[in-house]
């Protein structure tokens, strides 16, 4: 490895070389000099979950996944690959729109005035690393919902603005990932400060490191590093080829929106919601789901008030409660329109899907419920009625 100088320069006139371990190390340790607080995978509770980093030894160095549906364990690697597991049940979403905000705080003094306070917005510049292409996708889709049109969230523009994002190929899908069906991986196309492609053959463990930004490539001119050569640019690019033909899941190659508008009376929807247990484990581990709902809480003497907005799923009765009851009262409407909206109606509000193909939600459910099954299933029966597109 060199030491911090210039770095190597790709066809496409950004910076690119190659990092070992001792590089993956400084890379942290630079991005909190640089004051930011730096978020990655580490083993935590029998789960490789998101958490913040003191130093690159806290990354899962030769931890692994296997998940199926319903099912979620990790495993002993034979080597000691760092990002060669799959979607944890974080997503980033957990630190750009959190679980619970609070809002405003109210106060009554001796006197009965009150006084209320809005919440501000932190102050935190994140970096997070180790964003895989799907969750950064789904990140573009977050901002494309909290920050655009015309009321953008502040709670979510504080976090989101500025934060520095270091990407990490997937070259080991999980048995449940199906990002290629949805064309957001397994490699990253922008929107990233740097990206990492790990390697490991028989020329040793090291990472293909390329710069997205200006920042990207101020931080990793710092850093102890090595020119990137041809072999390691082939090992990289064949790892992620060799993800994208080994996906664990796929959807059915039509047009989703149309199958989801053409299959709202299928008879499989009465199959799936049998199983169904409406618990929104779904809506939470999923990283666009982005519904909340406001809380009020006092104490005890009623003098001290606050508003809290927290998560919802549609999948609680609650969401649609009107003057007279709840508009989707069975589980086969709430998982009809969580699917419908996922993978159909929300082209028509945002411009794309809101499924990015991680696969969390199927790893997660406690039944073992599988959205791309389900997709296969609505595509058969409108085959076998002739309604098929």
């Amino acid at each position: 490895m060199t030491h911090p100088g210039d770095a190597g320069t790709p066809p496409n006139g950004r910076s690119e070389a190659v990092l070992d371990r001792d590089g993956l190390h400084a890379l942290v340790r630079v991005l909190r000099e640089r004051g930011r607080t730096v978020i990655g995978p580490t083993v935590r509770d029998r789960a490789i979950v998101l958490a913040e980093l003191e130093s690159a030894d806290d990354l899962p160095h030769g931890w692994g996944v296997d998940l199926e549906a319903g099912r979620y364990r990790i495993r002993r690697r034979r080597d000691g690959a760092v990002f060669a597991h799959s979607a944890g049940p974080q997503s980033w979403k957990s630190f750009l729109h959190p679980q619970r905000v609070r809002q405003w705080t109210a106060d009554r003094d001796a006197s009965g005035e009150l006084t209320v306070r809005e919440e501000e917005p932190p102050a935190v510049s994140y970096a997070f690393l180790g964003v895989r292409a799907c969750d950064l996708r789904a990140i573009r889709v977050l901002d494309r919902v909290m920050t655009g049109g015309r009321f953008p969230d502040p709670a979510y523009g504080s976090r989101r603005t500025g934060a520095f994002i270091v990407a990490a190929e997937c070259t080991e899908p999980g048995a449940t990932c199906f990002c290629v069906s949805m064309d957001a991986g397994p490699a990253v196309d922008g929107g990233y400060d740097l990206a990492l492609t790990e390697v490991l053959d028989e020329a040793g463990h090291r990472f293909l490191c390329r710069s997205g930004s200006e920042e990207g490539a101020a931080v990793l001119a710092e850093l102890p590093r090595g020119d990137a050569d041809d072999a390691t640019r082939t090992a990289a690019a064949a790892a992620v080829r060799g993800a994208a033909e080994h996906m664990g899941r796929s959807m059915p190659p039509v047009d989703l929106r149309a199958l989801m508008r053409d299959t709202l009376e299928a008879d499989r929807w009465d199959d799936v919601t049998a199983r169904c247990l409406s618990c929104g484990n779904c809506t939470m581990v999923c990283p666009t789901c982005f519904c909340t709902t406001t809380e009020d809480v006092t104490d005890l003497t009623g003098d001290h008030a606050e508003r809290w907005r927290r998560w919802d799923s549609c999948y609680d009765l609650d969401f649609t409660l009107l003057n007279g009851g709840s508009v989707r009262a069975s589980a086969r409407s709430r998982y009809r329109q969580w699917l419908t909206h996922k993978i159909g109606t929300w082209h028509d509000q945002f411009g794309s899907s809101g499924c990015v193909g991680c696969g969390r939600c199927i790893v997660w459910c406690p039944t073992g419920i599988d959205l791309t099954e389900e997709a296969h299933a609505l595509h058969r029966e409108a085959t076998a009625k002739g309604t098929a597109r």
